[in-house]
């Protein structure tokens, strides 16, 4: 069997914090003293240079409580107001506890449709990444006070899995009220076993998963394997443990009964293949030999580099980069729509306000969103 990976390896780190760990259910509190030590475990990860991203639930268990809601399934406009007053103590919780340890907390809140439209999910991508550079940490929670049962993610295991792919996060933790995957539900069948390795996921490991989990939780091991899938495939590990105890992430370096699904690929080859592969190009930027040459040297792609647009593309979508002679360079995710690259191209990127008449991004192909020829 494949051996697990060392959670020293990762670089950029999802953590995703479900609410039955956050919130006392008999109280309707948080769990003040688990979350201080869940925060040393991020602040030792922060401290050697990891970017860390929190996806937490919690916010309609605290506001139903603040409402005093009955108990069982809310009414979706119950559910509504709930997160509404129960995210505002949430985020506060999170961000008091990172700031006692030098940290700075950013609270982003996200709808389905932020990770699947194409100009959303840049829009939100840029600002988790200038974030994680200002070495803020960013903590994340679907948009319950506005999001349906038509446009809501219900669980936020596949929520962390789509902020893992958003930010090309290397790993994403699953902190669950179980140590990981066993071979059946252990509560209904004592003989299962934990399966410390999951090398990929076949139809057998997804006839394993049970159904939803505690009265809090909207999830369940099912919603886990979805959420493997989802990040494995975009080049992101993933593990299981149990986060019920102190200091739970602290406990998966030490070795503590988890469970590891694993990608054979890595973040930026994944998106380079997505890229590359599984994007109809929009049009086309043609640049000039600098631009050429410092896109070589892994650059982004600037507008004084630019010297033609062609077709009509909108900000997002993907474009191929070709030399004067024709020669495709490479493809990419272009930040404008056409009508204003056109404006831009040629220009610096400090003439881009005066151009457009409003700030915009400062490059026209970030590299983190370019595949070149040979990569």
């Amino acid at each position: 069997m494949t051996p697990a990976p060392t959670l020293a390896s990762f670089r950029r780190i999802v953590v995703k914090v479900g609410s039955s760990l956050l919130v006392d259910r008999a109280k309707g509190a948080l769990k003040r003293d688990w979350l201080a030590a869940l925060i040393e475990d991020i602040a030792a990860l922060h401290k050697r240079g990891a970017d860390v991203i929190v996806v937490s639930s919690g916010a309609i268990a605290l506001g139903r409580t603040l409402l005093a809601l009955p108990k069982g399934p809310l009414k979706l406009e119950d559910s509504q107001a709930a997160a509404a007053i129960g995210q505002i103590g949430l985020a506060r919780a999170w961000s008091e506890t990172l700031s006692a340890h030098g940290m700075v907390a950013g609270q982003i809140l996200l709808t389905l449709g932020d990770t699947e439209e194409r100009r959303r999910y840049l829009n939100a991508r840029a600002t988790l990444g200038r974030l994680m550079t200002l070495r803020a940490v960013p903590v994340v929670n679907e948009n319950d006070t506005v999001a349906t049962s038509e446009i809501r993610y219900g669980d936020n295991d596949r929520l962390a899995a789509r902020v893992a792919t958003m930010a090309s996060a290397d790993l994403l933790i699953l902190l669950s009220d179980i140590e990981g995957f066993y071979t059946a539900p252990p509560q209904d069948d004592p003989a299962a076993t934990l399966i410390p390795v999951v090398e990929r996921i076949t139809p057998q490991i997804e006839a394993m998963a049970g159904g939803a989990g505690s009265e809090l939780s909207r999830g369940g091991m099912r919603t886990k394997i979805e959420a493997g899938r989802i990040a494995t495939t975009s080049g992101t590990h993933m593990v299981i443990a149990d986060g019920r105890v102190a200091h739970p992430i602290r406990r998966i370096a030490e070795g503590a009964p988890c469970t590891w699904f694993l990608t054979p690929s890595n973040p930026v080859a994944a998106r380079k293949i997505w890229i590359t592969g599984s994007l109809e190009p929009k049009g086309a930027v043609i640049v000039d030999a600098g631009a050429a040459a410092a896109l070589k040297r892994g650059k982004s792609l600037l507008p004084a580099g630019v010297r033609a647009v062609e077709g009509r593309f909108a900000r997002g979508d993907c474009v191929v980069i070709r030399d004067g002679a024709g020669a495709e360079l490479g493809r990419g995710l272009v930040a404008y729509d056409a009508a204003d690259a056109v404006r831009i191209i040629g220009r610096r990127s400090s003439d881009i306000e005066r151009l457009l008449g409003a700030p915009g991004r400062a490059v026209m192909v970030h590299r983190d969103d370019m595949t070149l020829a040979g990569d």
